[in-house]
C-alpha cells in the first residue's frame, strides 16, 4: 500500500482525552479512533492487526474443533431472564424495540447459544462438539478506562463446548489450554502471559484466566517462579501458596487479563433444558466449557508491552505490513522495489510522500513494522538499499538485488 493514498493520517500531538499508552499511540499512528469513551472504530492499519489476531486465532480454534459460526448481537430479553441474568448482570446493555419487546446487546452468548444447539442435539451421539466466533460485544461499563483494555464495545472470540461428561469436558480442557499458549506464543506474548488460577464458582475448584504482565495492568496476579503458572488476587487469601507445586514464595506482579476459560458445567443447559439421550436412553443435561480471548484486549496489550517510546514494535506475526519501504526522493527506484516486494508477495507499506526524512523516520518508529527500508541517492551510488529492523539499531547496506531474498523468510 502506498502511504499517500491512505485516507487517515499519524498525529503529531497526544489525543488530549487518551491516558492509556496504547489508546495514545494507536490514536496518533491511525490505528484507531475513538467515537466515544470506551468504542473505537479500526482504521485500515488497525484493521490488518486485528484480521492477523482473528487468523492465529481461527487457526488455533479450528485445530481444536471448532466450528465458526456467528450469532446475533441482539437477544430477547426473555433468554436472559431464562438465565437468570437479566437483573443480575449490571454490564447488561438493555434497549426496547418498535415491537414494544425488551432485548439486550449481548456482552457474552451463553443465552443465545445453548437454545440454538438446542435445535441439533438429541443423541450422545451428537456429542461432543464446539462451535466459536469472533464477534463484537457490549459492556455497559459504568467508568471505561484504559484504552482497548476495558470498553464498552469491543472485538473477542468465544468458543462454546458441548460433553456428554464432565470427563470428556476435563480432556476437552487441557486441549484449550495448550491451544491458547500456542495462540499467545504465536501472538509474541508467549514469555509474558501466564495461566492463571481464578475461583471456579459452583462448578469446579477452578476457572483459569491467561494474564499478560503489564505495568499497565489493572490486575494483581501471583506468579510461582517454579511452575510458571499465577494465582489472581481474589483467590490468593484461600490460595496462598501455588496449586501445583505448592510453594509459598508467589510475586506479586500487574497484570492484563487477555482470555478466560470456564467449565460451565450444567449452568446453562439446566435453565435452557439442553439434554441428551445416553445409551440407555435416558434423558441427561448437556455439560459445558466456555472459551474466551479479548481481540482488541490483546491489541491494546501488545502496544503496551512492545514499544520503545519512539512508537509500536509490532511482532511480525500480526504487523500491518512486514516492511516500511522510505523514499527519500528517489521516488522511482523506490517504485520498481515496492513492486518487486508486492511480487513476492512481502507486504509493503511504501511511504510515497512529499514530506521530510525526519517525517518519515518519526512516523515509520510509530508505526512499527518489523523492517525499514530507506532508498535514497546515497544508497543508490552502490545500488543498494539501506536495512534495519524496528527492534534494535543496526543498520545494513543490502543489495537491491538481494533484498527481496532476505525478506522472504
Amino acid at each position: 500500500m502506498k502511504q499517500s493514498k491512505l485516507f487517515t493520517r499519524t498525529l503529531k500531538e497526544l489525543p488530549k482525552d487518551e491516558v492509556s499508552y496504547n489508546a495514545q499511540t494507536l490514536v496518533r499512528a491511525g490505528f484507531v479512533d475513538k467515537t466515544v469513551a470506551g468504542v473505537y472504530s479500526f482504521l485500515p492499519l488497525g484493521w490488518r492487526v486485528i484480521n492477523k489476531i482473528k487468523d492465529i486465532i481461527r487457526e488455533e480454534m479450528d485445530s481444536l474443533g471448532g466450528q465458526e459460526i456467528n450469532m446475533s448481537s441482539l437477544a430477547s430479553a426473555e433468554a436472559w431472564k431464562t438465565s437468570g441474568r437479566w437483573d443480575s448482570l449490571d454490564v447488561l446493555f438493555k434497549l426496547g424495540g418498535a415491537d414494544s419487546k425488551e432485548y439486550a446487546l449481548n456482552p457474552t452468548h451463553e443465552e443465545v447459544v445453548v437454545p440454538l444447539v438446542k435445535k441439533f442435539i438429541t443423541s450422545y451421539k451428537d456429542l461432543p462438539f464446539s462451535v466459536y466466533q469472533i464477534q463484537t460485544k457490549f459492556r455497559n461499563e459504568k467508568r471505561a478506562k484504559s484504552g482497548l483494555m476495558r470498553g464498552r464495545e469491543f472485538l473477542m472470540k468465544d468458543l462454546y463446548s458441548f460433553h456428554a461428561s464432565e470427563e470428556d469436558l476435563d480432556s476437552f480442557y487441557e486441549l484449550a489450554i495448550a491451544a491458547y499458549r500456542k495462540i499467545f506464543e504465536r501472538l509474541g506474548l508467549g514469555d509474558k502471559t501466564y495461566l492463571t488460577y481464578a475461583s471456579g464458582g459452583s462448578f469446579c475448584k477452578y476457572s483459569h484466566e491467561f494474564q499478560t504482565l503489564s505495568q499497565a495492568g489493572e490486575d494483581l496476579i501471583y506468579l510461582c517462579n517454579k511452575c510458571k503458572v499465577a494465582v489472581n488476587k481474589e483467590i490468593i487469601e484461600e490460595q496462598s501458596v501455588c496449586p501445583i507445586c505448592g510453594n509459598k514464595d508467589l510475586e506479586e506482579k500487574k497484570a492484563i487479563e487477555v482470555a478466560n476459560i470456564f467449565k460451565l458445567g450444567t449452568n446453562y443447559t439446566k435453565p435452557f433444558s439442553l439434554t441428551y439421550k445416553d445409551k440407555e436412553g435416558n434423558e441427561q443435561l448437556v455439560i459445558m466449557g466456555c472459551f474466551g480471548i479479548g481481540l482488541s484486549r490483546v491489541m491494546g496489550a501488545i502496544v503496551e508491552e512492545s514499544n520503545d517510546g519512539k512508537g509500536i514494535i509490532w511482532p511480525e506475526s500480526i504487523a500491518p505490513f512486514k516492511v516500511h519501504l522510505i523514499s527519500l526522493g528517489e521516488n522511482e527506484a523506490a517504485e520498481k522495489l515496492y513492486q518487486e516486494l508486492e511480487t513476492a508477495g512481502i507486504e509493503v507499506l511504501y511511504d510515497d510522500r512529499e514530506v521530510s526524512a525526519g517525517e518519515k523516520f518519526a512516523d515509520s518508529d510509530l508505526i512499527g513494522c518489523p523492517y525499514r527500508l530507506v532508498i535514497s541517492a546515497k544508497t543508490l551510488k552502490d545500488n543498494k538499499v539501506e536495512l534495519k529492523k524496528r527492534i534494535g539499531n543496526d543498520i545494513e547496506l543490502i543489495s537491491l538485488d538481494q533484498i527481496t531474498k532476505i525478506l522472504y523468510v
